[in-house]
């Protein structure tokens, strides 16, 4: 997989904004640790801005901007072929060289690039507010890889939605049984009840996810 076909599998920008909100809300109760978690969501990233990530603590990464002119992604595996690390400390040409004006400073954006101010990008995708498609870079690939922008361990789980998919990846990540109507409660944004935490989590209580509620944005009970 490439980030081309990414771009083609990515849901609408409402639907991707509940999707991670509902990784990183599965990710704060499964693993009360913030330190070992995988997925997280700040709603509060930046005035007008809400933030997206992924980290799989061996050095892949993406990060989502959410704002008002649309939305920024950027992914980075560390070894893949595209690296900056392994191209003069440069971008693969073609990954961020089209990306709009009004989204420029995140290509800059202090967070998402090393102590030299190169980007640590190997894949790339955009969607303003009014478009009705995902957007990428025109790129000439190197050839003898199947995933030669890490795209396919990076966005799995936003190309496959499926709470299966999710149980999958985090009963072997975690090396604990997960229960599959619970992650489907929460990819359906289904306001957390005690019930539905413990089915996740016994050790976690609706009281220890208050922070992690507040910082998700993840819905609440009236």
């Amino acid at each position: 997989m490439t980030v081309y076909d990414v771009a083609r599998k990515l849901p609408t920008i409402g639907d991707l904004r509940d999707l991670c909100r509902s990784l990183a809300m599965l990710d704060a109760i499964l693993s009360p640790d913030w330190e070992s978690r995988y997925y997280s969501f700040d709603v509060a990233w930046a005035e007008g801005e809400e933030m997206a990530s992924m980290r799989n603590g061996s050095g892949d990464e993406y990060s989502i901007v959410f704002s008002a002119a649309g939305v920024y992604v950027r992914g980075f595996c560390h070894e893949s072929p595209m690296s900056p690390y392994g191209h003069d400390w440069e971008p693969w040409p073609g990954v961020i060289d089209e990306v709009p004006d009004v989204f420029k400073p995140f290509v800059e954006e202090p967070a998402f690039t090393d102590e030299d101010g190169v980007p640590a990008v190997t894949a790339c995708l955009w969607r303003e507010a009014e478009d009705d498609q995902w957007h990428h870079g025109t790129i000439d690939f190197p050839s003898g890889d199947a995933d030669p922008d890490g795209t396919t361990g990076l966005f799995q789980l936003l190309v496959d939605r499926s709470p299966k998919a999710f149980q999958r990846f985090a009963e072997d990540y975690y090396e604990v049984s997960v229960d599959l109507k619970a992650v489907s409660d929460v990819y359906a944004l289904r306001p957390l009840d005690p019930e539905l935490v413990s089915s996740l989590n016994a050790e976690v209580t609706l009281a220890d996810l208050a922070q992690d509620i507040s910082e998700i944005g993840y819905p609440q009970a009236r």
